[in-house]
């Protein structure tokens, strides 16, 4: 039986709603999400499969102007996305109006050659007129449209239409990936997204920006609890203070949060070994950023 199968990579300015969209179409948390831009660093496949279909959505850090090395990784990792995929999906902020940065997305997206879905996003908050603006705005700056969609990712207004659309422009193809696998990220990954969620949650300033999340060691205990040591990086002793908080309280939150979150993803009890430490400038220091997080992938 022929299937609807191909890679969609998603195009936008960093805190558009991209990885809120992919969990809205995936029914379920796929990718971690916050309030802060640049929350994404890594390009992430997300697989979506129904009973004819199999979507492979690239969720990507948003493009934005770098501040630093990391930045720039970033950014690199996200362009180099939309090359080889079938569709973009280009989304947009309601909120904010057509900006320099979409402007600059846009450029971007259309050097890239490929058939692209313009979502304009948050329509719950800035309302229609606005919203179709923006919309209009898109549509006359991007080459290759082929839909404008008004969408709320977060409630998920106008997402299975979108989807649809997707699956419409696909061209027929194999199945790439079994039914039941939802990303194609080993759980070291996992972990480490998921205990950087919670830090950008409840810290502040510059501190989420300035951590990174590395897995040192994932072990089977012989009593059946998963056993995960993490390393924390910051760039200051300030910021370790923060992150470990008064008598280690903001740590344990981190830490319970990630724990029960990482419970629920693995089925099985999880003990979570979280170290912070002192790494100066890391987000200019091509090994880490490269080989420690992983951008190396990314960038090929």
């Amino acid at each position: 039986m022929s299937i609807k199968s191909g890679f969609v990579a998603l195009a936008g300015k960093p805190n558009v709603g991209k990885s809120t969209f992919i969990n809205a179409v995936m029914g379920r948390k796929v990718v971690i999400v916050s309030d802060k831009p640049q929350t994404t660093r890594n390009r992430i496949n997300c697989i979506y499969t129904d009973k004819d279909s199999q979507i492979i959505f690239v969720d990507t850090p948003g493009i934005h102007k770098p501040l630093h090395r990391l930045g720039e990784y970033m950014v690199k990792a996200a362009v180099q996305a939309l090359k080889g995929v079938d569709l973009v999906l280009f989304m947009l902020d309601a909120a904010d109006g057509f900006t320099k940065t979409d402007e600059h997305v846009a450029k971007i997206v259309n050097d890239s050659g490929t058939k692209t879905i313009i979502a304009v996003n948050k329509i719950d908050v800035a309302g229609e007129e606005k919203a179709k603006a923006v919309g209009e705005l898109a549509k006359s700056m991007v080459e290759n449209v082929v839909s404008v969609h008004y969408i709320s990712a977060l409630k998920g207004e106008g997402v299975f239409e979108v989807l649809e659309k997707i699956k419409e422009e696909l061209p027929e193809g194999p199945q790439y990936y079994p039914e039941d696998m939802v990303t194609d990220r080993p759980l070291s990954f996992m972990a480490a997204e998921i205990i950087r969620e919670k830090i950008f949650h409840l810290t502040r300033q510059e501190v989420p920006h300035s951590t990174a999340v590395v897995i040192e060691e994932i072990k089977d205990r012989p009593n059946g609890v998963l056993y995960i040591r993490a390393n924390i990086y910051v760039e200051r002793d300030s910021q370790k203070g923060i992150l470990i908080g008064k008598n280690g309280s903001m740590i344990k939150k981190i830490g319970t949060l990630a724990r029960e979150e990482l419970e629920f993803l693995v089925g099985r009890k999880v003990y979570l070994d979280l170290n912070v430490k002192v790494k100066e400038k890391w987000r200019e220091k091509d090994f880490i950023i490269l080989q420690e997080i992983g951008l190396k992938d990314d960038i090929k």
